[in-house]
């Protein structure tokens, strides 16, 4: 557990890095924003200045599934603790046993406690109860989650989901609307122990919230994840940041993606803020950076002509209740030009991140096809893979496309299809298929 200093304030920056200048008849404008937070990350401050008021709420699966082995359990009552232990003093807190019903299993008022030494060992103790039956029914664990962080006035809102199954007892549209009734409302880590458990639906789960999905294959590596997973929980300075994009009249947008650290297509979370303006959605916020690909279509010009393509906003909420409060702004321009070797060059972060966007479909690709019996698509996709990885310095995931594929030349993507692949390790390259590395500057 660790006590913090007198809040800061975070400071928010945007940088756009893009290649201008367009040929005569050019339309499409890529620029790569970089947003950087500093000051604010684990102090529990607000943009504001006020303090930061965190809620977490951790979801243990406790299916029949997860006596078998006995480990699973076992791993995941000392990770929860841990993750209690982590805690920081003032934090809002519950712990929720998830099978085809949610259980309260600490404080099991209906609401949340507020994290000190005598509530945490109060949770710990409520721990060692944890027993596994049951099936799993993961939207009703998320309902229960969001009502528990709802009963208290919160500016930070954040869940930690563990599974080690398919969620059985519920159909997929049940989850899905429970997903979409908590988007918005809380963020949320996922993971999945194991090797039985859905890679679709544990990353959907965290992409919907916001949050990260990876993969604890061995239960004991539990611990050391959970407690990873707090700390970096209690490191949010700042909720709800919505990345705001204006664009003037005649200019169409074509996607919003975050690209770093991870690749999620923000595209179709817009929501309307304004004349010719949108918000999308970021999640919380510590000291931390993170790059977006913004893509727009502008409208012909002749040489000469320069314009406005968009103007890309951070903007927090009012503790107040007001209009959402600006924290910075950066500039995508369109110039056109005849010269050809300005209107032609590639700047280099569009292009890496064009490479990392396609590295991940590629891979989700490939497994896809390997899946389902198509060997030499699989062989194609996840050679492109290789190839893209290896160009674009992306060692971890390299190293994880070669436990799949035997790489005969990572340079021309040229790889032969393992015989034998561990279950554990094709789920872990899929699992993490969208992490990115930063472009090096």
């Amino acid at each position: 557990m660790a006590n913090f200093s007198k809040p800061t304030v975070p400071q928010f920056s945007v940088d756009v890095y893009q290649n201008e200048f367009l040929p005569e008849g050019g339309r499409d404008v890529n620029a790569i924003v970089t947003v950087t937070s500093t000051g604010g990350g684990t102090t529990g401050a607000l943009a504001g200045g006020g303090p930061a008021s965190a809620g977490v709420v951790i979801m243990v699966d406790c299916s029949g599934s997860m006596d078998y082995p006995a480990t699973k359990m076992r791993g995941a009552r000392e990770a929860t603790a841990a993750a209690v232990d982590t805690l920081r003093d003032g934090t809002h807190f519950a712990v929720v046993a998830g099978t085809h019903v949610a259980k309260e299993v600490y404080p099991g008022n209906g609401g949340l406690a507020v994290a000190d030494a005598r509530t945490r060992a109060e949770a710990k103790e409520a721990l060692r109860r944890l027993s596994a039956g049951g099936g799993t029914a993961i939207g009703t664990w998320l309902r229960l989650a969001d009502r528990l962080l709802s009963s208290a006035e919160l500016t930070i809102r954040h869940g930690i989901l563990l599974t080690d199954g398919r969620n059985e007892h519920e159909s997929p549209e049940e989850l899905r609307a429970a997903l979409d009734a908590c988007a918005g409302r809380f963020t949320c880590d996922a993971r999945g122990v194991g090797t039985d458990w859905e890679v679709k639906e544990v990353t959907g789960i965290a992409s919907a919230l916001l949050g990260t999905a990876d993969i604890v294959a061995d239960p004991a590596g539990l611990t050391a994840d959970f407690t990873a997973m707090m700390e970096h929980a209690m490191g949010k300075g700042v909720a709800d940041v919505a990345l705001r994009l204006w664009t003037p009249v005649g200019v169409e947008i074509m996607f919003v993606k975050q690209v770093a650290p991870s690749v999620e297509d923000l595209t179709g979370r817009r929501t309307e803020a304004g004349p010719r303006a949108g918000d999308y959605p970021t999640g919380s916020w510590g000291d931390e950076s993170r790059d977006y690909h913004v893509s727009v279509r502008v409208p012909q010009a002749a040489v000469g002509q320069e314009m406005l393509a968009a103007r890309v906003s951070l903007l927090a909420p009012d503790p107040a209740g007001g209009d959402p409060r600006p924290l910075s702004q950066g500039l995508v321009r369109a110039v056109w030009t005849d010269d050809l070797a300005m209107s032609t060059s590639i700047n280099p972060q569009v292009a890496h991140y064009t490479g990392q966007a396609e590295l991940a479909d590629a891979i989700q690709q490939g497994l896809d096809a390997r899946k389902s019996g198509d060997r030499d698509g699989a062989t194609a996709k996840l050679g492109r893979a290789v190839q893209l990885a290896a160009a674009s310095g992306n060692a971890d995931t390299a190293k994880l496309l070669s436990k799949v594929v035997d790489v005969v030349d990572a340079a021309t993507g040229t790889v032969r299809l393992k015989a034998k692949v561990a279950e554990a390790d094709e789920m872990t390259l899929e699992t993490r298929s969208t992490k990115t590395v930063r472009v090096k500057r």
